[in-house]
């Protein structure tokens, strides 16, 4: 079986699992700290975090989008959330956060 995306050994666009939500991971260097979300519209989302609210976000401005991750239904992506936040572990979003840069293809 071939994985999504590669028809034939090829990559294909089009043959790519339908994105619909995102986990995400914001920093901001004013706090130092990281927060964990998800969300369906990764640009709105950002907005919000960004506006002026009583929130655990409304602390900073400067809030940075460093990893984000699709899921094809907001159950998976929620799961990673949860699974994310439970690890309570900085050491571990940093790593996922530069495994992120790794595998990032240069456009």
């Amino acid at each position: 079986k071939e994985k999504p995306g590669l028809e034939n050994g090829l990559f294909c666009y089009n043959k790519l699992p339908k994105v619909y939500y995102y986990g995400y991971i914001l920093y901001s260097q004013v706090l130092d700290k990281y927060y964990i979300g998800t969300c369906a519209d990764m640009h709105e989302r950002l907005r919000r975090h960004l506006s002026h609210h009583k929130g655990y976000s409304g602390k900073a401005k400067d809030w940075q989008v460093v990893f984000q991750k699709g899921f094809p239904d907001n159950s998976e992506a929620l799961l990673w959330e949860r699974e994310t936040k439970r690890k309570k572990s900085r050491l571990y979003l940093e790593w996922l956060i530069n495994q992120n840069k790794v595998l990032r293809i240069p456009a």
